[in-house]
């Protein structure tokens, strides 16, 4: 389990959004597979929901006209230190702004698409530092991007963040490389998939049981795979109402030192 009660490291995944066409439809649909409730905001953010697990901010939902055809509904966030100066940089590195940035009460964002066409933002926290809860079942435990072009993508972001690169051992046959902060610690990967339709960053939510939420998911609207077993838990992917991709882990019990 991790709180967060101030502004991430610059380049870290820090808040994660979804449009949606039916805000109502959204909240029957999350609230019973992750037991949040919900907040709508006023002012500058009128329209936009905040999810919250235990009265904490773990996600949002944007309001759209109609569903997205888009890939990766769920759209990924990075802190950064200045919006603006950020969005400067992703033309630099290869890719577009989709929005440019913009006050939205406590915080300062910008959209954008990197230099494969994946989606993602730009979150300058101020007093909002994004996800409040991660790493614990209901809330956001990793990001990877997949891509059947690996190489330019990990180019776009090391110029974008200078996010160091590594492979993964867990993963023999898989081109996978591991994104690292400049000072070392995780924040995802680059996931090569020459079958992949588009290139979009993934989400994914831990949970507790990962058969029970599949069960939740499917009572509630959404579609499931079968449950798998791999090196980092038990996981499965998600379909909302929306269609929205995502995938829910169980992980291992941490081993005693």
């Amino acid at each position: 389990m991790s709180h967060v009660d101030s502004d991430q490291p610059e380049s870290t995944p820090t808040w994660i959004d979804l449009d949606v066409p039916d805000p109502a439809r959204a909240r029957d649909f999350y609230g019973a597979l992750f037991g949040w409730t919900f907040a709508t905001g006023t002012g500058a953010a009128a329209g936009h929901t905040t999810c919250l697990l235990r009265g904490r901010a773990v996600a949002g939902f944007r309001p759209s006209r109609a569903p997205d055809p888009a890939p990766g509904l769920w759209r990924v966030y990075f802190a950064v230190r200045d919006c603006d100066s950020a969005a400067r940089r992703v033309a630099d590195a290869g890719g577009s702004l989709t929005h440019d940035p913009v006050d939205l009460g406590d915080r300062r964002v910008a959209l954008a698409t990197d230099s494969v066409g994946a989606r993602f933002g730009l979150w300058e926290g101020r007093t909002h530092p994004g996800c409040r809860t991660v790493n614990e079942p209901g809330s956001l435990v990793r990001n990877d991007l997949s891509t059947p072009r690996p190489g330019p993508a990990r180019d776009f972001y090391t110029a974008l963040f200078g996010f160091t690169l590594d492979g993964n051992e867990d993963l023999p046959g898989f081109d996978f490389t591991f994104l690292r902060r400049p000072d070392g610690h995780e924040i995802g990967g680059v996931f090569g998939d020459p079958a992949a339709p588009a290139s979009a960053w993934q989400t994914t939510f831990e949970v507790a049981d990962t058969d029970a939420s599949v069960e939740r998911a499917v009572a509630a609207g959404g579609t499931c795979g079968e449950p798998v077993d791999s090196p980092y838990g038990r996981y499965a992917e998600v379909t909302d109402p929306f269609g929205t991709a995502f995938s829910m882990i169980a992980r291992p019990p941490a081993r005693a030192e």
